[in-house]
Protein backbone atom coordinates (compact mmCIF):
# COMPACT_ATOMS: atom_id res chain seq x y z
CA UNK A 1 0.00 0.00 0.00
CA UNK A 2 2.86 2.06 0.76
CA UNK A 3 4.29 2.61 -3.20
CA UNK A 4 0.13 3.64 -3.86
CA UNK A 5 1.10 7.31 -2.57
CA UNK A 6 4.01 7.51 -5.22
CA UNK A 7 1.52 6.80 -7.94
CA UNK A 8 -0.87 9.00 -6.99
CA UNK A 9 1.92 11.86 -6.81
CA UNK A 10 3.39 11.53 -10.84
CA UNK A 11 3.41 15.08 -12.05
CA UNK A 12 1.58 14.11 -15.25
CA UNK A 13 -1.45 13.39 -14.11
CA UNK A 14 -4.50 15.49 -14.76
CA UNK A 15 -6.07 15.37 -11.45
CA UNK A 16 -6.34 13.66 -8.33
CA UNK A 17 -8.99 11.39 -9.31
CA UNK A 18 -7.54 10.51 -12.61
CA UNK A 19 -4.22 9.97 -10.05
CA UNK A 20 -6.01 8.01 -7.90
CA UNK A 21 -7.64 5.64 -10.63
CA UNK A 22 -4.13 5.33 -12.05
CA UNK A 23 -2.89 3.72 -8.79
CA UNK A 24 -5.42 1.28 -8.90
CA UNK A 25 -5.69 0.37 -12.26
CA UNK A 26 -1.64 -0.52 -11.40
CA UNK A 27 -2.74 -2.52 -8.01
CA UNK A 28 -5.02 -4.36 -10.81
CA UNK A 29 -2.52 -4.73 -13.72
CA UNK A 30 0.02 -6.33 -11.33
CA UNK A 31 -2.05 -8.47 -9.86
CA UNK A 32 -2.61 -7.13 -6.33
CA UNK A 33 -6.81 -6.38 -7.10
CA UNK A 34 -7.92 -9.97 -7.87
CA UNK A 35 -11.08 -9.87 -9.91
CA UNK A 36 -14.16 -10.59 -7.74
CA UNK A 37 -11.97 -8.35 -5.09
CA UNK A 38 -14.07 -6.43 -2.60
CA UNK A 39 -12.85 -2.84 -3.42
CA UNK A 40 -13.86 -0.81 -0.26
CA UNK A 41 -13.55 3.11 0.40
CA UNK A 42 -12.19 2.85 3.62
CA UNK A 43 -9.24 0.87 2.49
CA UNK A 44 -7.84 3.41 0.36
CA UNK A 45 -8.21 6.99 1.51
CA UNK A 46 -6.03 6.93 4.24
CA UNK A 47 -3.27 5.69 2.34
CA UNK A 48 -3.73 7.25 -0.50
CA UNK A 49 -4.24 10.78 1.30
CA UNK A 50 -7.46 11.63 -1.06
CA UNK A 51 -11.04 12.73 -0.25
CA UNK A 52 -13.95 10.22 -0.65
CA UNK A 53 -15.65 12.08 -3.56
CA UNK A 54 -12.32 11.73 -5.03
CA UNK A 55 -12.13 7.72 -4.42
CA UNK A 56 -15.36 8.11 -5.65
CA UNK A 57 -14.93 9.69 -9.32
CA UNK A 58 -11.45 7.40 -9.51
CA UNK A 59 -14.26 4.57 -9.43
CA UNK A 60 -16.09 5.77 -11.81
CA UNK A 61 -13.40 6.19 -14.53
CA UNK A 62 -12.33 2.27 -13.79
CA UNK A 63 -16.12 1.60 -13.83
CA UNK A 64 -16.03 3.54 -17.07
CA UNK A 65 -12.91 1.50 -18.05
CA UNK A 66 -14.53 -1.88 -17.14
CA UNK A 67 -12.34 -2.72 -14.88
CA UNK A 68 -14.40 -1.88 -11.74
CA UNK A 69 -18.35 -2.82 -11.20
CA UNK A 70 -20.65 -0.73 -9.06
CA UNK A 71 -23.03 -3.70 -7.18
CA UNK A 72 -26.72 -2.40 -5.82
CA UNK A 73 -26.12 -2.72 -1.81
CA UNK A 74 -22.95 -4.43 -1.75
CA UNK A 75 -20.71 -2.05 -3.03
CA UNK A 76 -17.70 -1.71 -5.95
CA UNK A 77 -15.79 -4.84 -7.52
CA UNK A 78 -13.32 -5.57 -9.51
CA UNK A 79 -14.60 -6.77 -12.92
CA UNK A 80 -14.69 -10.43 -13.87
CA UNK A 81 -14.29 -11.37 -17.57
CA UNK A 82 -16.45 -13.22 -19.87
CA UNK A 83 -16.07 -15.06 -23.02
CA UNK A 84 -17.62 -12.13 -25.26
CA UNK A 85 -14.63 -9.96 -23.34
CA UNK A 86 -11.74 -11.96 -24.44
CA UNK A 87 -12.87 -11.95 -27.56
CA UNK A 88 -13.35 -8.44 -27.89
CA UNK A 89 -10.00 -7.63 -26.25
CA UNK A 90 -8.05 -9.51 -28.58
CA UNK A 91 -9.73 -7.92 -31.51
CA UNK A 92 -8.28 -4.55 -30.34
CA UNK A 93 -5.09 -6.37 -29.12
CA UNK A 94 -4.62 -7.35 -33.50
CA UNK A 95 -5.44 -3.79 -34.84
CA UNK A 96 -3.44 -1.64 -32.33
CA UNK A 97 -0.45 -4.40 -31.94
CA UNK A 98 -0.12 -5.61 -35.52
CA UNK A 99 0.01 -1.91 -36.15
CA UNK A 100 2.20 -0.81 -34.34
CA UNK A 101 5.15 -3.49 -34.51
CA UNK A 102 5.23 -2.72 -38.48
CA UNK A 103 6.97 0.51 -37.36
CA UNK A 104 9.41 -1.02 -34.47
CA UNK A 105 12.83 0.93 -34.40
CA UNK A 106 16.18 -0.30 -32.69
CA UNK A 107 15.38 1.69 -29.57
CA UNK A 108 11.71 -0.08 -29.29
CA UNK A 109 13.44 -3.53 -29.93
CA UNK A 110 15.61 -3.22 -27.09
CA UNK A 111 12.84 -1.74 -25.04
CA UNK A 112 10.83 -5.09 -25.88
CA UNK A 113 14.12 -6.86 -25.28
CA UNK A 114 14.52 -5.42 -21.89
CA UNK A 115 11.03 -6.49 -21.08
CA UNK A 116 11.39 -10.01 -22.43
CA UNK A 117 14.79 -10.14 -20.34
CA UNK A 118 12.90 -9.09 -17.03
CA UNK A 119 10.70 -11.78 -17.65
CA UNK A 120 13.03 -14.70 -17.53
CA UNK A 121 15.10 -13.25 -14.76
CA UNK A 122 11.10 -13.36 -12.62
CA UNK A 123 11.01 -17.17 -14.17
CA UNK A 124 14.46 -18.05 -12.73
CA UNK A 125 12.93 -17.35 -9.28
CA UNK A 126 9.60 -19.07 -9.50
CA UNK A 127 7.83 -15.49 -9.30
CA UNK A 128 5.28 -16.24 -11.85
CA UNK A 129 2.88 -12.70 -10.85
CA UNK A 130 6.25 -10.70 -11.80
CA UNK A 131 6.23 -13.08 -15.32
CA UNK A 132 2.96 -11.94 -15.93
CA UNK A 133 3.91 -7.88 -15.61
CA UNK A 134 6.39 -8.61 -17.91
CA UNK A 135 5.07 -9.97 -20.46
CA UNK A 136 2.55 -7.16 -20.50
CA UNK A 137 4.63 -4.81 -20.19
CA UNK A 138 6.57 -6.41 -23.84
CA UNK A 139 3.01 -5.99 -25.57
CA UNK A 140 3.29 -2.68 -24.20
CA UNK A 141 6.51 -1.95 -25.62
CA UNK A 142 5.27 -3.11 -29.22
CA UNK A 143 2.56 -0.25 -29.19
CA UNK A 144 5.09 2.40 -28.02
CA UNK A 145 6.47 1.86 -31.49
CA UNK A 146 3.56 3.47 -32.69
CA UNK A 147 4.54 7.00 -30.82
CA UNK A 148 0.93 7.55 -30.40
CA UNK A 149 -0.25 8.43 -26.75
CA UNK A 150 -3.71 7.89 -27.21
CA UNK A 151 -2.34 4.03 -28.53
CA UNK A 152 -0.28 4.04 -25.26
CA UNK A 153 -3.54 4.84 -22.84
CA UNK A 154 -5.78 2.40 -25.06
CA UNK A 155 -3.38 -0.26 -24.90
CA UNK A 156 -3.36 0.67 -20.89
CA UNK A 157 -7.06 0.03 -20.16
CA UNK A 158 -6.42 -2.98 -22.28
CA UNK A 159 -3.56 -5.26 -20.78
CA UNK A 160 -5.40 -4.09 -17.31
CA UNK A 161 -8.36 -5.81 -18.28
CA UNK A 162 -6.42 -8.38 -19.77
CA UNK A 163 -4.75 -9.02 -16.42
CA UNK A 164 -8.15 -9.95 -14.79
CA UNK A 165 -8.32 -12.29 -17.49
CA UNK A 166 -4.75 -13.90 -16.87
CA UNK A 167 -5.72 -14.24 -12.86
CA UNK A 168 -8.15 -16.90 -13.31
CA UNK A 169 -6.27 -18.78 -16.03
CA UNK A 170 -4.58 -21.29 -12.87
CA UNK A 171 -1.85 -22.35 -12.63
CA UNK A 172 0.25 -19.03 -13.50
CA UNK A 173 3.48 -20.83 -14.83
CA UNK A 174 1.88 -23.03 -17.56
CA UNK A 175 0.13 -20.11 -18.71
CA UNK A 176 2.80 -17.85 -18.63
CA UNK A 177 6.01 -19.50 -20.10
CA UNK A 178 5.48 -20.47 -23.36
CA UNK A 179 4.53 -16.83 -24.11
CA UNK A 180 7.66 -15.54 -22.63
CA UNK A 181 10.11 -17.51 -25.20
CA UNK A 182 7.28 -16.56 -27.92
CA UNK A 183 7.94 -12.98 -27.05
CA UNK A 184 11.91 -13.50 -27.97
CA UNK A 185 11.15 -15.19 -30.80
CA UNK A 186 9.54 -11.88 -31.80
CA UNK A 187 12.47 -9.76 -30.85
CA UNK A 188 14.64 -11.80 -32.19
CA UNK A 189 12.97 -11.82 -35.68
CA UNK A 190 13.31 -7.79 -35.27
CA UNK A 191 16.93 -7.89 -34.61
CA UNK A 192 17.43 -10.34 -37.19
CA UNK A 193 15.39 -7.35 -39.54
CA UNK A 194 12.78 -9.79 -40.81
CA UNK A 195 9.61 -7.89 -40.03
CA UNK A 196 6.88 -10.32 -41.80
CA UNK A 197 8.05 -13.19 -39.55
CA UNK A 198 7.88 -11.30 -36.31
CA UNK A 199 4.40 -9.73 -37.49
CA UNK A 200 3.50 -13.58 -38.40
CA UNK A 201 4.91 -14.80 -34.76
CA UNK A 202 2.95 -12.12 -33.24
CA UNK A 203 -0.35 -12.73 -35.22
CA UNK A 204 0.00 -17.16 -34.56
CA UNK A 205 0.83 -15.92 -30.52
CA UNK A 206 -2.40 -13.56 -30.51
CA UNK A 207 -4.49 -16.37 -31.78
CA UNK A 208 -3.10 -19.37 -29.55
CA UNK A 209 -3.38 -17.01 -26.46
CA UNK A 210 -7.16 -16.32 -26.99
CA UNK A 211 -7.88 -19.65 -27.69
CA UNK A 212 -6.55 -20.90 -24.84
CA UNK A 213 -8.14 -18.35 -22.53
CA UNK A 214 -12.04 -18.92 -24.44
CA UNK A 215 -11.21 -22.13 -23.48
CA UNK A 216 -10.33 -21.60 -20.14
CA UNK A 217 -13.38 -18.99 -19.88
CA UNK A 218 -15.65 -21.37 -21.36
CA UNK A 219 -15.09 -24.03 -19.03
CA UNK A 220 -15.84 -21.71 -16.31
CA UNK A 221 -19.40 -20.93 -17.65
CA UNK A 222 -18.40 -17.24 -18.40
Amino acid sequence: MKDLAELVRLPERESAAEATAGALRELIMTGRLRPGARVNESDFIGVLDVSRNTLREAFRLLHHEKLLVHRLNRGVFVRTLSVDDVADLFRVRRVIECSALSRATAEGVELMDRAVQTGLAAAEQGDWADVGTANIRFHQAIVAQAGSARMDELMRQVVAELRLGFLEMGNPRDFHMPYLGRNGEIVNALTRDEPDEADRQLRAYLDDAEEEMLVAFRAMGR
